[in-house]
């Protein structure tokens, strides 16, 4: 039998790909969809005015004047003020607010006889990125007014140098320099993780589902033919540029368009784009084949694929994770490509730091060689079956 050209084969798949509506929409409008309501939900970048709850049992001029500061800063409102302890915890358990801050009775008694007084404040951290700027945020509030106590304290004690009372209360500064998103973007910092996540979802999804079209629409036997390995490249290719695409699409949206600071490599980046690409095919691949079966590849797909953001070491240290967790992370292409994306973007890498991680997409050519066999074997099976009918 003479083998059909590569090339009328990904045309053929090009042309079935364009006619079947919902697998184009998979591929075309969707994504993009999704990737600007990602970054719109997100779009505001910088908290600003979270609610925060203070139970004041002190009622004085100090502990007034320790409310103005948490309510002066940018990141805080203080929104509340309930009149005891069990009120505000209430409404920190019920999510009204994200922070309760109990100052204690007599905290201007104990600050005029030089006592250093004890401010409770309580943050609910269920919240990670909310609750670690509530609480940054009241650190500084509370450094902030603590440091002009003890300078208006040693000026009237008989330091009435400013530059002497500020090192008699501050003896050692401290400097913070971000090493990047040196506005605390969240956004600049979320959505940069959750638009991979995103596409990892799509690429194994679409994967299923256009295989299954192919059954359907032609079956095994017809598809695959004698030629397996070809079939499936013509049926990977389109999807393979498709979903590349996808890829410096939302990578010129946050770094070009939107301008946030890009320090490494783009080629780099764009490299392991494409083998993210074809290990997230190949994973797709591997469950439909496995199954036979739409319903229990997306199924299998969405179990596998969903849960990436959670294991990329994004929102929850690596360092921290059970050993099944990190198992699972493994098992994700994105959690790889997402260290070489931090990497290049944030810190401008050198190559040698990106190669663990493309070695270990490159280990997803295992799934495929498993997906090029069962092909091969489907297709020769139907074949006989075909000709023996």
């Amino acid at each position: 039998m003479k083998a059909p050209s590569f090339i009328s084969m990904v045309a053929r798949e090009w042309r079935a790909l364009l006619s079947d509506a919902w697998l184009l929409s998979l591929v075309s409008w969707m994504p993009l969809l999704l990737f600007f309501l990602m970054w719109a939900i997100f779009s505001q970048g910088i908290a600003r005015d979270l609610p925060v709850g203070v139970v004041d049992l002190d009622k004085s001029r100090i502990s007034r004047a320790l409310i103005r500061h948490y309510d002066a800063s940018p990141s805080l409102e203080i929104a509340y003020d309930y009149l005891n302890v069990p009120l505000g915890a209430t409404a920190l358990r019920t999510e009204k607010i994200y922070g309760l801050v109990v100052i204690p009775e007599g905290l201007e008694k104990e600050m005029i006889l030089g006592r250093p007084p004890q401010v409770n404040a309580f943050i609910n951290t269920q919240f990670l990125l909310i609750g670690k700027i509530a609480n940054s945020a009241l650190l500084q509030a509370q450094g902030t007014f603590t440091t002009g106590v003890e300078i208006a304290k040693n000026m009237a004690t008989g330091t009435p140098v400013f530059d002497m009372a500020l090192s008699t209360a501050v003896p050692i500064g401290s400097q913070v320099i971000p090493l990047f998103n040196i506005n605390s973007n969240y956004a600049q910092f979320l959505v940069s993780a959750l638009l991979p996540a995103v596409w990892q979802i799509l690429m194994v999804a679409v994967t299923v589902l256009s295989l299954a079209a192919e059954k359907r629409r032609r079956g095994f036997a017809e598809w695959l033919g004698a030629f397996p390995a070809r079939a499936l490249f013509a049926k990977f290719l389109p999807l393979i540029l498709i979903f590349w695409l996808h890829g410096m699409l939302f990578l010129w949206g946050m770094y070009i368009f939107l301008g946030w600071p890009m320090h490494g490599n783009w080629t780099l980046l764009l490299t392991a784009q494409l083998v993210t690409v074809c290990a997230s095919i190949g994973a797709g691949s591997l469950f439909y084949f496995l199954t036979q079966d739409a319903a229990r590849g997306l199924s299998l797909a969405a179990a596998y694929a969903a849960p990436g953001l959670a294991f990329m070491g994004v929102t929850f240290p690596v360092t921290d994770m059970t050993l099944p967790a990190k198992m699972w992370r493994n098992l994700l292409p994105i959690s790889h490509y997402i260290d070489i994306q931090f990497g290049q973007v944030n810190y401008g890498a050198p190559l040698h730091t990106a190669i663990p991680q493309l070695q270990s997409l490159g280990l997803f050519v295992i799934p495929l060689l498993f997906v090029f066999y069962k092909a091969r074997k489907l297709g020769t099976l139907q074949n006989g079956e075909g000709v023996h009918q």
